[in-house]
């Protein structure tokens, strides 16, 4: 029996175009608006503190989008340039000094800056892998980010004899900046062979954007095939053809 083409209608036509359309245009234009936004977001933050003469705004008939921005950029890193020197040390170590002091404060800005020198340092090692765990019951998976085994109190308390506890970050659906934090045995988990880029997305997009994954190779005859191959030969073996 030949395949005979199916036509489609004027409105089938017209919904496939739209919704063509759709997947073009959406992520250009949310990604122009979250870029728009946070521009904005920032000058709003900047300009007022900007001296009258240096404001470009207060010259133009228009306002320059983006200045804000680049003038944080550039005071950002002039102050990462005086920290590197004695003299900004010093200082930074002094307002550290009196920070410290202050019983609240005190313990927000240590647990911020451990963060984001754990975040920024290139030494880090975090969430270098993505595994599955078996939450929240048995035969239920869970996406997890490893953090990495290090020894901590709780190591030294609940490890088993050669099966460590490992710190996993499980995101939520659909935004992967927040989650659980716990830990599991290593034998408990499930490494994957995804980018942590590709498991955020996976995390996004609630399952719909899957990573393309290449199955390993099998051996077979003439040489190594793949999965999908050797399915096929299976079925034409059943059905005679080989």
């Amino acid at each position: 029996m030949s395949d005979v083409p199916i036509k489609m209608s004027g409105m089938t036509r017209l919904r496939n175009y739209f919704l063509t359309g759709v997947i073009v245009i959406a992520p250009l234009a949310i990604t122009a608006y979250i870029a728009w936004t946070f521009v904005h977001w920032v000058d709003s933050w900047v300009k007022p503190y900007i001296p009258y003469v240096y404001n470009p705004d207060n010259y133009l008939p228009f306002a320059i989008p983006g200045f804000g921005l680049l003038v944080a950029l550039i005071m950002i890193t002039l102050i990462g340039f005086l920290t590197a020197n004695f003299i900004g040390r010093s200082i930074v170590g002094f307002g550290e000094r009196v920070l410290g002091r202050m019983p609240l404060v005190r313990g927000v800005y240590k647990a911020l800056k451990q963060i984001f020198e754990t975040v920024l340092s290139h030494k880090s090692d975090m969430f270098s892998t993505v595994g599955l765990v078996e939450y929240p019951r048995k035969g239920v998976w869970s996406l997890v980010f490893v953090a990495g085994e290090k020894d901590t109190e709780i190591n030294a308390k609940l490890d088993k004899p050669g099966d460590p506890l490992v710190a996993v970050f499980m995101p939520c659906t659909p935004n992967p900046t927040t989650g659980f934090l716990m830990y599991v045995y290593r034998s408990e988990i499930v490494v994957l062979d995804m980018t942590i880029e590709d498991g955020a997305k996976l995390i996004v997009s609630a399952g719909l954007v899957a990573p393309q994954y290449n199955p390993p190779a099998i051996a077979g005859e003439g040489g190594p095939i793949n999965i999908s191959t050797a399915e096929k030969l299976a079925t034409a073996r059943k059905r005679g053809a080989i």
